[in-house]
This record gives structure tokens, C-alpha cells and sequence, in this order.
């Protein structure tokens, strides 16, 4: 058994002492009046707090006023509003500097978690924290109040410096997936009734960006964004309670009528943070952790049994296998050849996802399935099984049906269509990750709000999707390679994105139609590739057919080989929308990978952050005629060094993926 105390190992030669982090040592004897300051790790960033006449914050950022000063509350029941008229009491201040170790490496074996901090008390049982980062801000309430408490609203106002450019993922209601391409408009473009689901991101000039998300959202609604009351202004927008629920089938459940408050919860607490994350380039948005260094750390002791990996899917490709002597469908004989092949090819796991089980009732096994059989022929095989469910079934059945999927020996949960963020979905999410938890079970949480750092408190949760994936290529055309390089730098910034890659069949922009039973993917078979590198998942699926990949054993291989988790992160080069470029280690081997957009470009890779010593590359280039048939490809083995510079030349929709290793 491995134990882990919240998975924080203090630095070894911190720089702040421990007693300068002490209360005594930190705390103001006398209450500034006004403005209260704190300063990022650095100096560059600087967030201030204003408690005269309401609580306002403002944000700069290496003297530059990004933020400017803007109101921030919150209301409850009885009419009383935490900031609105605020008698400071007190601040008192304290830093960090220690590293994380995550019990899943999404992006690297240790997070340094290195911030200023500053708490402002105010009369009547509540505060302000207000957090500084060398990549960014967060701020969040805290009560200390008497039983429990009503938010009727939260007014969290963003009132940035000028009128920006914004990447808007635009909703249209509450009861959504976020599955959502990023409109382009300025701030004053933004109408009443306008809304977007969160990241969103705004061009501050210069290169630098600003990416507004959440974090540590527990017992509490998600938070969307909407056009605010001042110019330049964006405000927080918040689902009320569920006061009446309508089932429309067995997934789709909609909020018929609301309540007058947003949530009921604990009085002595504390709430989300509101983040704002700053980065003078694009590429560093790629790096940040910032989501999982803001989220609650995990009361879980043995996280021992919690495996990333691999996973054959079954419902992207349409159970579309051939060559076989046997009916394919949704039966014994076609999920055992899902396990073969996963065998076969190194995978951890396998899903059986939609038709399994009668829609409905998650203890009736369709016919034509054993699943005792399955389960006992993936035993054997040491393939897991991750088992599709509708999240409003499993919440009528959830007791009954995760004791039977550990009778079978299941591995995880894929929990879909939730498509809401109230405060009851909010709360279902911990519930679920919970009772998963106590089976050993692991959860991916599809048809879902972004991640805000679940996945730190409840480590098992271990992949969410909440992003316009690759199953939309079954029916349109919005699953592009211009998404592709867009959606990483927001989305994926909060947590693990289950984008679900892996297209054999690729077409250029000419040539894809969106066939459902028979799907495809948008740009080139490089670009596929490269996504296991560029798009972070310690649950990453082979979305296509195993009868595509055995015709493709190159593109296999590299699959079967490329890691789920990683050592360590570099961002190398990138501009939203348009390309990426980062590289990652695991153990002692590198992996690149490189997409761009639908324009061709060419893009130079410099190696010196392989070290010492010299390696060998397996390089998959778009082939040249990659622009005519998406199909084509080169692989090429080279020596190098971290002296060398590779020249990399993308195709349209192209992309670029090479693995390093020691000679």
C-alpha cells in the first residue's frame, strides 16, 4: 500500500522558512486602510483589493494594468451581501514554496507550488483569500458562519483594461456538454443574454493572454461568463438550483423550473477560487497546473490500484471490425476481439460503451452478451474493462450496479450526458468519484462541464471530456484541425481533456464527409498521431476500428508505445489557433509532437532539452503529398543530439510526432 499525506513534500531548501509562514510571523498588527496588496512569487504580477465602500479587485502585470478595479460579492438569504459594505478587521499574509507530487502525472512528476497569498477578514464572519502566481491569480470567499447558508448570487466581476479580443466558447443554455467551438469577438460585441461556459480567454496585446477559469468547485454551481455592466467588462453567471426536474428519456433530464438562490451549503467554508491565468507567450499556457495547485489536496490514503493507460473504444469506429468469422455487435465473441487486441498491442483497458446494457436499467444485460464470460477472458488477457453509463441510471442504481461491476472484476466507469453544472450535478460529480472510489473503480466523466481540479481531491477521476471531441466527425465538420490547435490553450489549461483521437482514415479539407457509421477524421495521419503527445489524457483512447489499425502496424506501434502520463512538460512553440509544438518526457525517453491549423507551415525543433548523451529518433513527417491525400506519411530513424535541430514541414491540417530514445 502506498500513502500518500495530500501528496506534498515540502522543498528541501525552500525559500521561505517555515517561520516566516507561521500566522504570528506574517499577520498585519494594524489594519491598512484602502488598498491591500500581493505580489506573485516574482514581483511581475500584483493583485490589489479595495475595501472601501464595496470589496473590488484589480490585477497587474509587470506594471501593466490589466484589471481594473472591479466589484466582487456575494448575497445570501437574508439580503445581507458579503463585500458590499465590508469593515475590514484584519490580513494577515503567508507564502509558499513546495513541490506536489500527483498521484496521475498529466503533465509532470512534480508541481512546484509556489504562491503569495494574502487573506483580508472582514466583520461579520467572512474573507477574502487572494492567491499570486507567477502565471496567474485566484481569488475566493470564505465564511465562518453559524449552521448552514443560502447564495442567493455571486457577483464576480472582470473589468479588464481595455475593450479585448475574446476566444468565447458561446452557450446557448444551461443544459449543455460544452462541447463548444470559440467564437472571436471583442468584449463590446457581447449582447444580453450572451453567455459562454468556462475557459475563456482574452487577447491583451502583445502576445499576452488572459484565461478566466475556476477552481476547486465543490458543493457549489459551476461559473459561466457573460457580457458585465461596465465597458470592458465580464461578469460571472451561475445556474440556480434545480427546483423541478423533468426526464425526457433515459439521459436527457431538464430543469423544468429553478429556485430563487444558487446554492444551500455549509456556513463555515470556503468556496471556488476564480483564476485568472496570465502568460506573456502562448506557449505557456500549454505548462500551467494551475487548476490542480488551486484544488482541495485528496483525503484518499491508498491510491496504490489508480493505473492511466490505454483503451480500445468500441462506439467511435461502430464496432466496425472485419476479417472475422463472427457476427461484430454488441456481443461475447466481438468484446473479446476488443480484448485480444489490446492485449496484443500493450493497451490497459478496454470500454464497452452504449448498448451493453438495457437503456434503463444497468442490472439487464443485453442478449447475445456474457458478461461473466467477458469479464473472466479479460482477466486472463490482464486487459480492465471500463463499463458506459448514463449518468441518471446510475444515479438511481448506483449502489447495486458498482457493487456488480466489481463483482466482474470492472476497472472504471464512463459516466455520460450529465450535460449540467447546478449544484446538485456539482455535488453527483464528488458523489460518483466517491462511491467509485470505495470499489476501486476509476471514472471518466463524459457529457460534462471543463475539469476544476476534481481530479486532485478524487484522483480517480481520471479523464473528463467537456470539449468539442473527435466523435463529432461522426456528423459535422467542427472536430477541425483549426480546433485541434485552439481548444488546447483553454480547455485543456483546467484539466485532462478526453478528446478521443486515433483516426485511421484521414481526409484533407477537400475530401472529409462525416460518415456515422463509418467516421474519419479531419487533416492527416501525422496530425492523429501527434495529438497523443500535444493533448493531455491519462485515459487515452484508440477511437478507431482494431481491424484499421492492424492494417497500419506503424501508426500501431508508435500507439501502443506513446505514454498516457508524463515525467515532465515542455512547451516549445505555439500560437493559439494556428500550431503547437511541445515535448515530453517519460523516463528517459522524449516524445514530440507538433499540429497545425489548415495552413502549411514549417516549424524548427530545437533538442536541447534532451541533455547529455546521444538518441534516436523515430520521426513520422507528413508525407509530401499529405496536402492531396491526408493518408500520407514518412517514418525515418536519425541520430541526434541535444545539439540538433530537426526542420519539420506541416501539411495542411498536418502534424509532426517523433519518439526519443537513448542510444
Amino acid at each position: 500500500m502506498r500513502t500518500y499525506a495530500g501528496f506534498v513534500t515540502l522543498v528541501a531548501a525552500c525559500s521561505i522558512s517555515l517561520a516566516a509562514q507561521s500566522a504570528a510571523a506574517q499577520r498585519a498588527r494594524k489594519m491598512p486602510a484602502g488598498l491591500l496588496t500581493v505580489a506573485s512569487p516574482s514581483g511581475a504580477i500584483v493583485a490589489t483589493v479595495g475595501t472601501t465602500g464595496g470589496v473590488t479587485w484589480s490585477v497587474s502585470m509587470k506594471g501593466r494594468q490589466i484589471v481594473k478595479p472591479s466589484p466582487i460579492a456575494m448575497t445570501l438569504d437574508n439580503g445581507r451581501v458579503l463585500g458590499g459594505a465590508p469593515v475590514a478587521v484584519g490580513t494577515t499574509t503567508r507564502s509558499a514554496d513546495r513541490v506536489l507530487k500527483p498521484v496521475v502525472r498529466v503533465k509532470r512528476a512534480e508541481i512546484r507550488d509556489h504562491f503569495n497569498e494574502r487573506r483580508v477578514d472582514f466583520a461579520g464572519g467572512y474573507a477574502l483569500l487572494v492567491r499570486a502566481y507567477d502565471d496567474g491569480v485566484a481569488y475566493r470567499w470564505a465564511t465562518t458562519l453559524p449552521g448552514d447558508v443560502t447564495v442567493i448570487g455571486e457577483d464576480a466581476t472582470i473589468t479588464f483594461a481595455d475593450d479585448y479580443p475574446l476566444w468565447f466558447p458561446e452557450e446557448t443554455s444551461f443544459q449543455s456538454h460544452q462541447e463548444r467551438q470559440y467564437k472571436r469577438l471583442s468584449i463590446s460585441e457581447l449582447q444580453p443574454g450572451q453567455f459562454s461556459s468556462l475557459p475563456a480567454m482574452a487577447d491583451l496585446g502583445g502576445g499576452a493572454k488572459a484565461v478566466i477559469t475556476e477552481a476547486d468547485l465543490l458543493d457549489y454551481p459551476g461559473m459561466d461568463l457573460m457580457a458585465g455592466p461596465e465597458p470592458g467588462s465580464l461578469k460571472g453567471l451561475f445556474p440556480a438550483y434545480p427546483k423541478q426536474v423533468e426526464a425526457a428519456n433515459d439521459r436527457d433530464e431538464k430543469v423544468a423550473e429553478r429556485e430563487p438562490y444558487i446554492a444551500k451549503t455549509r456556513g463555515t467554508r470556503e468556496y471556488p477560487w476564480r483564476v485568472l491565468v496570465l502568460a506573456e507567450r502562448d506557449a505557456d499556457l500549454l505548462g500551467t497546473d494551475i487548476v490542480y495547485r488551486l484544488a482541495s489536496e485528496t483525503t484518499m490514503d491508498d491510491t496504490s490500484w489508480i493505473a492511466p493507460g490505454k483503451v480500445a473504444w468500441d462506439w467511435w469506429n461502430d464496432l466496425n471490425i472485419t476479417g472475422v468469422p463472427f457476427r461484430a455487435g454488441v456481443n461475447t465473441d466481438t468484446y473479446k476481439h476488443y480484448i485480444d487486441f489490446a492485449a496484443e498491442n500493450g493497451l490497459q483497458y478496454i470500454i464497452l460503451d452504449e448498448g451493453w446494457y438495457r437503456l434503463g436499467d444497468l442490472l439487464s444485460v443485453v442478449p447475445g452478451l456474457d458478461m461473466e464470460a467477458v469479464a473472466a477472458h479479460a482477466k486472463q488477457k490482464n486487459v480492465g474493462l471500463i463499463m458506459w453509463v448514463i449518468w441518471k441510471t446510475l444515479d438511481r442504481q448506483m449502489q447495486p450496479a458498482l457493487d456488480q461491476f466489481a463483482r466482474w472484476g470492472v476497472k472504471g466507469i464512463k459516466v455520460d450526458f450529465m450535460q449540467r453544472e447546478d449544484q446538485w450535478m456539482v455535488n453527483y460529480y464528488e458523489r460518483v468519484a466517491r462511491e467509485a472510489a470505495a470499489r476501486r473503480l476509476l471514472v471518466d466523466f463524459h457529457g460534462s462541464y471543463k475539469p476544476t481540479g476534481l481530479y486532485r481531491t478524487w484522483p480517480n477521476v481520471i479523464t473528463s471530456e467537456g470539449v468539442l471531441g473527435l466523435e463529432q466527425s461522426k456528423w459535422g465538420d467542427m472536430a477541425s484541425p483549426d480546433h485541434a490547435v485552439t481548444f488546447p490553450f483553454m480547455r485543456m489549461l483546467a484539466g485532462p481533456v478526453d478528446y478521443t483521437p486515433g483516426a485511421m482514415v484521414n481526409s484533407t479539407k477537400r475530401d472529409f464527409r462525416p460518415v456515422y457509421n463509418r467516421p474519419g477524421s479531419q487533416g492527416t495521419r501525422c496530425q492523429q498521431l501527434a495529438m497523443y503527445v500535444a493533448f493531455e489524457s491519462p485515459l487515452q483512447m484508440l477511437a478507431d476500428s482494431p481491424s484499421h489499425y492492424r492494417r497500419e502496424p506503424e501508426s500501431l506501434a508508435f500507439l501502443s508505445a506513446v505514454p498516457t502520463v508524463w515525467d515532465e512538460t515542455k512547451p516549445l512553440d505555439a500560437k493559439v489557433g494556428e500550431y503547437l509544438l511541445v515535448a515530453r518526457r517519460s523516463g528517459r525517453e522524449w516524445y514530440v509532437g507538433a499540429l497545425t491549423n489548415w495552413s502549411a507551415r514549417d516549424l524548427e525543433v530545437d533538442l536541447s532539452f534532451l541533455g547529455e548523451g546521444s538518441f534516436e529518433a523515430e520521426i513520422f513527417r507528413d508525407g509530401v503529398n499529405a496536402d492531396r491525400n491526408a493518408l500520407d506519411y514518412a517514418r525515418e530513424r536519425q541520430g541526434v543530439t541535444a545539439q540538433s535541430r530537426l526542420q519539420v514541414h506541416l501539411a495542411p491540417g498536418g502534424g509532426f510526432a517523433a519518439r526519443i530514445v537513448p542510444r
